[in-house]
């Protein structure tokens, strides 16, 4: 990249103010379904020691694999976070050209965690159609949810 297409960016210190709401929106999304999914698996740990079954457990392992990938999102996110906030500062003290830079790298973290929010929302929707043809269809589906682990 060239320092002049850099020094003819024009960012000025609210630019980079605009990601903050979309940060804070995406964190609080991210940190509601981290929450929703933990207690989903107390309650099925609790069902699990009353009665092991596979189907439980398998449930538990995929479940754990998205609060992991949902923690990672969140990290992403604050880091976009942070990237903003240091991005203002750069800004706030004329440092125009490092400002611009890691506006930038703000904005590629935010794209990631947008990224990973499709992997993340695809995932649980294959498992969730795998529970309903399980459920509904009475389908065995051992083999096909050992691959979403």
């Amino acid at each position: 990249m060239s320092i002049y297409l850099i020094e003819a960016a024009e960012v000025s210190i609210t630019t980079p103010a605009l990601l903050f709401s979309a940060s804070a929106f995406l964190l609080l999304a991210f940190t509601n379904r981290y929450l929703t999914i933990a207690a989903r698996i107390r309650s099925l740990c609790e069902e699990y020691d009353k009665n092991p079954k596979d189907n439980l457990r398998l449930q538990i392992m995929m479940l754990d694999k998205r609060v992991d990938f949902l923690r990672f999102m969140q990290l992403i996110i604050i880091a976009s976070f942070f990237t903003g906030v240091l991005s203002m500062f750069l800004l706030f003290l004329n440092q125009n050209i490092a400002g611009v830079i890691v506006f930038g790298i703000s904005l590629m973290l935010l794209c990631a965690s947008l990224l990973f929010t499709i992997y993340e929302i695809n995932i649980s929707s294959r498992a969730l159609k795998l529970h309903i043809k399980e459920s509904i269809y009475n389908e065995s589906v051992v083999g096909e949810r050992e691959k979403l682990v």
